[in-house]
C-alpha cells in the first residue's frame, strides 16, 4: 500500500472534553483538576447559600412547620425516620426495576421492528401514541381492579409510561444513520440484519440511552403516582399518609428521596453514554 494510499488516523483534540454545558456533566469527571475544583466548589456554595436562606428566611418569618418545614428539620426527618422510610423506598425499586426492565426491552424490539418493516410501524403507530397521550395513573384504578394492590398493576404501569418512551427515541436514533454508511456496507455485501448491528445500532446509541434516561424517570413518576393511587406500601404511599398525617418534614424528606433517585437515574445512563457512545461528541 503506498503512502497516499494509507487510511487517515482521527485523533481526538485537546479539549474535546473541556466543554461545559447544563447537559454536560464531564466537566466534573475531566479535564483539568483545578477547574472542576472550582466547579464542584461553586456547586457546594450555591447549595450552602439556598439552604441556609431559605433556613433563615423560614426562621425571620416564623413560617409554620405545616406550611413549610426548614430544611433542618427535614435533615432531621429524613435521619431519623429514615429505617421506617427505606423499606418503602425497596417496594418503589422493585416496581421501578421490573416494569422499566420490561418497558425498555419491549420498546426497544418495536423500534427495530418497525425501523425494519414500514408495514409494521403504520399499524402500531396509532397505538403507540395512544399510549403516549394517555395519562398512565387514569389506569392505575383499572389495574388494580383487575390486579389486585401488589405489585403487578404498578409494574405494568410503570412499563406502559416507560416503554413508548425508549421506543420513540431508539427509533429515532436507527433512522438518523447516515444513508452513505448503509449504501457503503451494502456494496461490501452486508446484509439487512448485519447492517442494522454493525451500522445502525451502534450509530443509534446516544439516542438509545436518550430514551432510557427519559422512560426510566418517566417509570420511576409513574410508580410512585400508582403508590399514591392505591396500595399500603411504597414511597408515594408515605407521601400520601405524611400529607393526610400533616408530617411535612417526613414528606418532604420522602421528596428529597424521590429527587435525589432521579438524579442518580441521570448520572447513570450519563455515565453509560459517555462510555459507550463516547464517539457521538
Amino acid at each position: 500500500m503506498s503512502e497516499t494510499d494509507a487510511i487517515p488516523e482521527f485523533k481526538k483534540s485537546a479539549g474535546a472534553d473541556q466543554q461545559v454545558g447544563i447537559t454536560n456533566m464531564s466537566a466534573l469527571t475531566s479535564g483539568p483538576g483545578i477547574r472542576s475544583m472550582r466547579e464542584v466548589l461553586a456547586i457546594a456554595l450555591v447549595a450552602v447559600v439556598v439552604i441556609g436562606g431559605t433556613e433563615l428566611l423560614l426562621n425571620l418569618f416564623q413560617v409554620p412547620q405545616y406550611v413549610l418545614p426548614k430544611p433542618s428539620e427535614i435533615g432531621a426527618a429524613l435521619v431519623n425516620d429514615f429505617g421506617f422510610i427505606l423499606p418503602h423506598l425497596g417496594h418503589t425499586l422493585v416496581e421501578l426495576f421490573l416494569g422499566f426492565g420490561i418497558g425498555a426491552v419491549t420498546g426497544l424490539v418495536l423500534a427495530a421492528v418497525i425501523t425494519q418493516f414500514p408495514f409494521v410501524e403504520k399499524i402500531i403507530t396509532p397505538y403507540i401514541l395512544l399510549l403516549v397521550t394517555t395519562p398512565m395513573l387514569a389506569l392505575v384504578p383499572l389495574l388494580i381492579l383487575r390486579f389486585g394492590f401488589g405489585y403487578e398493576p404498578r409494574i405494568i404501569a410503570v412499563a406502559l409510561a416507560s416503554g413508548p418512551m425508549v421506543m420513540i427515541n431508539a427509533a429515532t436514533g436507527f433512522r438518523r444513520v447516515d444513508r452513505g454508511k448503509i449504501a457503503l456496507a451494502r456494496s461490501y455485501g452486508a446484509s439487512t440484519i448485519q447492517i442494522f448491528w454493525k451500522v445502525r445500532a451502534p450509530m443509534a446509541l446516544p439516542m438509545i440511552f436518550v430514551g432510557l434516561m427519559v422512560g426510566s424517570i418517566f417509570g420511576l413518576l409513574t410508580a410512585v403516582g400508582a403508590e399514591m393511587v392505591g396500595g399500603g406500601f411504597g414511597l408515594g404511599n408515605r407521601l400520601t399518609s405524611y400529607s393526610s398525617m400533616i408530617q411535612m418534614p417526613q414528606f418532604f424528606a420522602v421528596v428529597l428521596i424521590l429527587s435525589i433517585l432521579g438524579i442518580l437515574i441521570y448520572v447513570l445512563f450519563f455515565l453509560l453514554g459517555k462510555k459507550f457512545a463516547s464517539w457521538e461528541a
